[in-house]
Parts: structure tokens; sequence; C-alpha cells
């Protein structure tokens, strides 16, 4: 991790990594560096690194479609809970993807073309620059709690529906914070000055896998 600092850190099969290993990611994702402790001293490497994994939703990888899935639903909870909640918080984004159909593989989605992203990408960059003018950070990402107010304020049917996600979702701070983050980003993206609640409804579905990998009662 030390080796992808100020770069992207890419697991594939993430679930195969062993939990200890996992784990060990959690304090340096928060830090943007690594302690290495021995009996005759400590010492420590940068890695603030961004992350991006993929994963199967099951052993097999075909779960929800029962039709190809055989995996019992024992096996499949505990394939998805070897990623725990505590590390699944420190992740912004979590996105699923669904599978392409042959008529989808031979035409090709219609999406936006990457050149087209990258403008979008490169001005809400300069957003942040200007934004964060002076301070000692220069992403959302950066922001600390104690500014989340002056950066990350909303209007009152915002706070409703942020309210509303919280108690419902259970979430912790440290979530609580990603989504306002996440949401300040997409609203950067779209060009506005304010996050709106459709702006906030986007972040909130991203930690979609929290609630489905620890359900309560589940």
């Amino acid at each position: 991790i030390s080796l992808a600092h100020r770069g992207v850190l890419f697991l594939d099969e993430l679930p195969e990594f062993s939990r200890r290993t996992l784990e060990a990611l959690r304090q340096p994702m928060e830090s943007g560096e690594i302690v290495v402790s021995r009996m005759y001293g400590a010492f420590r490497f940068p890695a603030d690194f961004m992350l991006v994994a993929g994963m199967d939703p099951c052993p097999c990888g075909h779960f929800p479609d029962r039709k190809k899935c055989h995996c019992t639903e024992g096996e499949i909870h505990r394939y998805q809970r070897r990623i725990s909640r505590p590390l699944l918080e420190r992740i912004d984004i979590c996105a699923e993807a669904s599978p392409v159909s042959y008529e989808g593989l031979r035409t090709g989605a219609g999406g936006e073309c990457s050149a087209r992203i990258r403008e979008r990408v490169e001005a809400a960059r300069q957003r942040q620059a200007r934004r964060f003018s002076g301070e000692v950070f220069s992403f959302n990402a950066q922001i600390p709690a104690n500014r989340m107010e002056q950066y990350c304020g909303l209007d009152a049917a915002g706070e409703m529906l942020m309210r509303r996600v919280y108690e419902k979702m259970g979430l912790s701070a440290r979530s609580y914070h990603k989504i306002l983050k996440v949401a300040r980003t997409i609203a950067d993206l779209a060009g506005n000055e304010k996050i709106g609640t459709e702006h906030l409804s986007e972040a909130v579905s991203y930690r979609g896998l929290e609630q489905s990998f620890y359900q309560t009662g589940v």
C-alpha cells in the first residue's frame, strides 16, 4: 500500500484476501500512512492511496440468479461478511454491476463518452481548488469533521432527508460524513454550488452493501 501512495490500489476478489490483511487496511485508509512496529522501533511509510476493489456476490459468482447459483444462504452470508462493516464504512462508493445481456453485449451501451466524463471531473476538481484555496486540504474527501457544516451544509429539505436516512439505516458518524462528502462531489460534478436532495439520494444509494451484508437479524 505504500507503493500505491498517491495512486490507486486495486484489489480483485476482495473476500479472498485474509481477514487480517483486510483489517490492516483500515487505519491507513484513515491516516494516509502505515506504521510498522518492531522491537527496535516504529517505521512510518506514506500510504495515501485510492482503494478500488472488486468482488463476486457469492463463492460461485452467480447470486442472486438462483437458476445458476447453488450456494447455500449460509455460504453466501459467510462469503459476504468476510468484508467487515468497519471496512465497508471506509469505502466511499459501493456499486453493484448487473449482468450484461446478449443484446447489450452485441449492440453496446450508449453511455457517456470518456472525454466528456473527463471534462466534468476536471471542472469539479477546479471547483474544489477554488473552494479550498487557503486550506490545508484540497479535496472533498479530506474535509475534517469540524468543517463539514461549512462545506457540506444542507437546506431544510436536505436536513429532513438526512435525518430519515440516518435513523432508518442506523448510520455511524463515519458513514454519515461519507455520504455528505460524496453528495458534495456529486453536486460539483453537476456544476451545483449547493447540495440538493437529488445529490444526497444518489450518495445514499452507494451505501447499500452495508445494509444488504449486515441486515438486522441476518
